[in-house]
C-alpha cells in the first residue's frame, strides 16, 4: 500500500486548479493589457465642427443626428442655441414641416427674445404656409407681436402677415397689416410702390360665376363666357345631341330609350352648368395668382438664409 503525503494533491486536480487560476486572474489581466482599445474622447469643438460639415454639405439628416449629439454631451455649450436652430433648418430643408415647428419652438420654449428665437417664428409661419396652413402662420406671428417689443420685430411681424393675406387674396387684411407698420420702416418695406400696386387689384379681369352659370342655360354659353372655348364646343354639342336623340326616341314611341338618354343628358346638363361655375372661380383664382406674382416679382423683400455659415444670415433683396 502507497501513502501520499495529506497536502499531496492528485496531478488531475492540480492541473483543473492551474487552468481555472489562469482563466481567473491571468488571461484578464494579459487580455487588458494586450488588446484593450483606446477610449474615445469627444471633443465640443470637433462634434460641433463635424455637425457644421454636414449642415454645410446639404447632409441635413447627418446633421441633425450630430446636432443632437453635441446637446447631448455638451448641454451648458453656448452653441446649443445654434445647434437647437439648424436642427429646425435641417428639418425644414428636407420637407419635414411639422418636425421643424416642433423644433423651433422647443428653441423658443428654452430661449427667450433671442436672435434666433425670433427667426424661428419666422421660420415656424414659413412652414405652416408651406403646410397650407396660413391661420396658424398668422397665429404664430400674432404671437411675437404680443412678446416683443420691439418695433423692427413687430414691423417685419406686420410686414409677413400682410403677405399672407395677399397670398391668399385677402386684399383688405393686407392692406391694414401693411398700414400697421411704423413710419420709420415703411421705406424699408417699400409700402408706397406696394399700396399702388394693390390698387391695381381692382383692375383684375374676373368672371361672374353666378353669371357663368345663367349663362349655362345654352350649353356651352358658360364655358365660351370663361374663355373655354373647347369645352364650350364640347358641352354644346354633346347635350344638343343628347336632346335631339331623346327627341327622336320620345316620337319613335321608344320611351324606354328615351327616359334612359333624357336621364343621362340631365346628368350632363347640370355638369355643364356646374362646371361653368367652377371655371369662372378658375378663371378668377388664376388672375389672381398671375397678380400676386408680378407683385412679388416688383415690390417683395425676400429674407434669404445662408446655411453655409455658422452664423444665420438674413439679408433683403429687392426685386425690379
Amino acid at each position: 500500500m502507497i501513502f501520499f503525503p495529506r497536502n499531496f494533491l492528485p496531478l488531475q486536480s492540480k492541473i483543473r486548479f492551474l487552468f481555472i487560476f489562469s482563466l481567473v486572474f491571468i488571461v484578464p489581466a494579459v487580455c487588458s493589457q494586450s488588446y484593450a482599445l483606446p477610449l474615445l474622447k469627444i471633443d465640443a469643438e470637433e462634434q460641433f465642427n463635424f455637425a457644421e460639415h454636414h449642415f454645410s454639405n446639404g447632409e441635413f439628416e447627418q446633421a441633425i443626428n450630430e446636432y443632437h449629439r453635441f446637446i447631448y454631451f455638451f448641454p451648458e455649450d453656448g452653441r446649443v442655441e445654434i445647434a437647437m436652430y439648424k436642427i429646425g433648418m435641417s428639418y425644414l430643408s428636407t420637407k419635414r414641416f411639422k418636425a421643424a415647428i416642433d423644433s423651433f419652438q422647443t428653441l423658443i420654449d428654452k430661449y427667450v427674445e433671442t436672435d434666433l428665437s425670433v427667426k424661428s417664428y419666422w421660420m415656424i409661419s414659413r412652414c405652416h404656409m408651406a403646410l397650407n396652413q396660413p391661420g396658424f402662420a398668422v397665429a404664430n406671428l400674432h404671437n411675437i407681436i404680443a412678446i416683443i417689443d420691439k418695433v423692427e420685430v413687430r414691423d417685419e411681424a406686420y410686414y409677413r402677415i400682410g403677405w399672407i393675406y395677399l397670398e391668399t387674396a385677402s386684399w383688405e387684411n393686407a392692406r391694414l397689416y401693411f398700414k400697421k407698420i411704423s413710419l420709420e420702416n415703411q421705406s424699408k418695406y417699400r409700402l408706397k410702390m406696394i399700396s399702388e400696386e394693390l390698387e391695381k387689384e381692382k383692375q383684375i379681369a374676373r368672371k361672374n360665376p353666378r353669371l357663368a352659370g345663367f349663362l349655362s342655360i345654352l350649353p356651352g354659353a358658360g364655358q365660351f363666357y370663361c374663355e373655354r372655348y373647347q369645352d364650350a364646343l364640347v358641352a354644346f354639342f354633346l347635350n344638343i345631341g343628347l336632346i335631339v336623340a331623346a327627341c327622336e326616341s320620345f316620337d319613335k314611341e321608344m320611351y324606354a330609350l328615351g327616359g334612359v338618354i333624357s336621364f343621362v343628358e340631365l346628368g350632363f346638363y347640370a355638369g355643364n352648368i356646374h362646371g361653368a361655375v367652377s371655371g369662372a372661380h378658375k378663371y378668377n383664382k388664376v388672375k389672381e395668382t398671375d397678380f400676386i406674382e408680378k407683385l412679388k416679382q416688383n415690390t417683395r423683400i425676400n429674407f434669404l438664409s445662408d446655411h453655409k455659415n455658422e452664423s444665420i444670415i438674413f439679408s433683403f433683396q429687392y426685386c425690379f
